[in-house]
């Protein structure tokens, strides 16, 4: 296994972000990370890029227990606006390169291109949607073993969803790359899953394989997700 989450807990104050989870996530393969807004699904992530460490329990990548080195491994794509709003388009991806020496100059103008960019347009000028799209041409263009997507698609127009996410499966690594997308979008990234895990509350709800469950049960993930996410007779996703 690429990623393993054994016995994890996450404890903020009095409060779990998660508690006694465990994942199990495999080299090759697209997983969906499916839950509300404060289910746990960003601290997951954020466990795996080493941003966050468990209270209890062991997450570990390739064998090795997760640090804060573990950054050269990960391309992370925060939920977070993080830019430095007096730099362009060009001068982030100048600074990506810098910084990772797994960065691929060419890919990044290669996305530029297909989401439309102006190279040349400051950060602090570009509408949320544009700054979503700069955010996944600097994520996808590092060559890790390891793509987290933590909310993808947030701000981008629904019109465009279909095509970001055609694009985003023309750079992905599919044989040797492990994917992470948390999202509550489900239908856009339906397509494009091998397996599902449901969150809610810091525990895992549920998980399934896309293909099987589509072939054996002839449910969609989100028809599953809403029969699995219904307590007392209210869906809570």
């Amino acid at each position: 296994m690429t990623i393993i989450f054994d016995s994890v807990t996450k404890k903020y104050g009095n409060g779990f972000a998660l508690e006694n989870v465990s994942f199990q996530f495999e080299k090759g393969k697209i997983y969906g990370l499916l839950g509300p807004n404060g289910s746990g699904k960003s601290t997951t992530l954020k466990m795996v890029a080493g941003l966050v460490l468990p209270t209890k329990g062991t997450v570990s990548v390739k064998e090795k227990k997760v640090t804060r080195k573990i950054a050269s491994e990960v391309s992370y794509l925060t939920e977070l606006d993080m830019f430095y709003d007096a730099f362009t388009v060009a001068g982030m991806i100048q600074f990506y390169e810098s910084q990772f020496p797994d960065f691929k100059k060419e890919r990044a103008w290669e996305l530029v291109s297909f989401m439309d960019l102006d190279p040349n347009k400051k950060i602090k000028q570009l509408s949320k949607g544009n700054r979503g799209r700069l955010k996944l041409v600097l994520t996808l263009s590092r060559e890790t073993d390891v793509l987290l997507l933590d909310e993808p698609f947030s701000g981008l127009d629904p019109m465009v969803r279909d095509s970001i996410v055609k694009g985003l499966i023309s750079y992905i690594d599919f044989g040797n790359q492990t994917v992470i997308i948390a999202t509550h979008e489900i239908d856009e990234i339906e397509t494009i899953l091998d397996e599902a895990y449901i969150i809610h509350d810091g525990k895992v709800k549920g998980h399934c394989n896309v293909e099987e469950l589509r072939e054996n049960e002839g449910l969609s993930v989100l028809n599953w997700l809403k029969k699995l996410t219904t307590i007392e007779g209210k869906t809570i996703i």
